[in-house]
């Protein structure tokens, strides 16, 4: 019964990846009681010959409250089952078991050696995430669970946790985390972190900027704008240069050989036909595409490389009232763990960036009735502020040579096609805003 309940339940949540498509199969493959009314499950879904599992806190009542019924999701008998996420008079097991470093049936509760934490804070979900679920705690601490679990340690658990233990700036200070085996694999199921109050985040901070200079009168420029955002690009660039600095320190390194250089451009390529045959819209862009691959394929030197962030943008930056601090340091959430925990140029982060800023800069336009009057304005402000981030990061002791600028054009431009396809799928009015990266630009 309480299978075909969570069955039914877990396919309309929008954290569960399988949406749309129909569940062949579903088990409960650990169940654990944490205190009276309240269970740790993992489940094992089956959709199309593959299998997925996702954690889940459920909640027992014999009567649900009102402030609860959005996270209901059935009754057997005079049981009441629900979401127990949203129950902030359960969840402080979350933080009374990292405290205690307690082990309950395998699930292991930590907290990092040296902290203290403090149990009384009542948590609240926070609602924009799509593929965690993530509490806050009071003004102190940020516990985000992973609700599809896939076995290994979350690279950001590995990342902050290092790069905290070498006092390294420009982090959210991790304070504990939970575990448990999954297919005899130590694997993270959560992790809790500082929660960075007041501050803002980057995304926000630059459409903030890119309004004030649209509402602006039409001879106003985006340095002379109310809202400039340039100094703030140019000390987010520093942090990004000291961020890689920590990883390379904390982290090994290596370097990519000239055959392997040639083999990346090569899927560059192959990336950028199965975009063309998706989006025609891409073609007559292709020459100055595989020109920049091309340059690439030109590189006579080794490519260093090194832990990277993998999914860098302004929406995974926090800028607090002294400095900006990195957020998400688990990659790219959909690809493998091995994926993410590999070895790339730290170029691809700078791209990742001003790609963002380009999207900040146009995401504005998208539908607005001026669009092609505003159209140069987003220009100069995009090349205002990816010129600053870039001149940050050499500040920060980031290097970009000529041979490296070959490189990070050729990411940008990947990471433009692979958005170009994503608009297309899931906002076609959006597209435009990707089809800009491959005009000609100062920066």
């Amino acid at each position: 019964m309480l299978d075909e309940l969570l069955a039914a339940w877990i396919g309309r949540q929008r954290w569960f990846g399988g949406k749309g498509r129909p569940i062949d199969e579903f088990s409960i493959d650990s169940d654990v009681e944490l205190t009276p009314g309240l269970r740790h499950l993992i489940v094992a879904v089956w959709q199309e010959g593959s299998r997925d599992r996702y954690q889940i806190l459920l909640g027992e009542r014999g009567v649900l409250p009102n402030r609860l019924s959005h996270a209901r999701i059935g009754a057997i008998g005079h049981t009441c089952f629900y979401d127990a996420l949203h129950d902030a008079d359960r969840t402080s097991w979350l933080l009374d078991g990292m405290a205690r470093n307690e082990t309950r049936s395998g699930l292991r509760m930590r907290h990092v050696s040296g902290v203290r934490i403090d149990t009384a804070p009542r948590s609240l979900v926070l609602g924009a995430e799509q593929s965690n679920t993530s509490l806050v705690y009071g003004d102190a601490y940020i516990c985000k669970l992973f609700r599809r679990l896939i076995p290994g340690v979350n690279p950001e658990l590995e990342v902050v946790t290092a790069l905290a233990a070498r006092d390294a700036p420009h982090i959210a200070q991790p304070y504990g985390w939970i575990e448990a085996d999954l297919d005899g694999v130590n694997t993270t199921l959560a992790i809790m972190q500082e929660f960075l109050t007041p501050a803002n985040d980057g995304w926000d901070l630059a459409l903030a900027s890119v309004r004030d200079l649209y509402a602006s009168l039409p001879q106003v420029t985006a340095a002379d704008a109310g809202g400039d955002f340039a100094a703030e690009a140019l000390r987010l660039g520093v942090a990004t240069a000291r961020v890689h600095h920590e990883l390379a320190s904390a982290f090994p390194t290596g370097v990519v050989e000239l055959h392997e250089v040639k083999r990346m451009a090569e899927n560059f390529r192959r990336r950028l036909g199965r975009a063309v045959a998706e989006v025609p819209a891409l073609r007559e862009h292709v020459a100055a595409i595989e020109d920049a691959y091309h340059r690439v394929e030109l590189l006579t030197g080794e490519v260093p490389v090194q832990r990277v962030h993998g999914d860098y943008h302004l929406g995974q930056v926090m800028r607090t009232p002294t400095d900006w601090v990195v957020l998400d340091f688990e990659g790219e959430p959909g690809q493998p763990l091995a994926e993410r925990r590999a070895l790339y140029s730290p170029l691809r982060d700078v791209a990742g960036m001003l790609r963002s800023f380009d999207y900040a800069a146009r995401h504005l336009l998208a539908d607005h009735p001026q669009a092609e009057e505003l159209e140069p304005r987003a220009q100069e402000w995009a090349d205002r502020n990816r010129s600053a981030f870039l001149s940050g990061y050499a500040e920060g002791g980031g290097v970009i040579s000529a041979a490296d600028a070959a490189l990070l054009r050729a990411f940008e431009l990947s990471k433009a096609v692979y958005e170009v396809v994503y608009e297309a799928r899931n906002r076609p009015s959006w597209i435009s805003i990707p089809l800009a990266a491959f005009h000609p630009r100062t920066t």
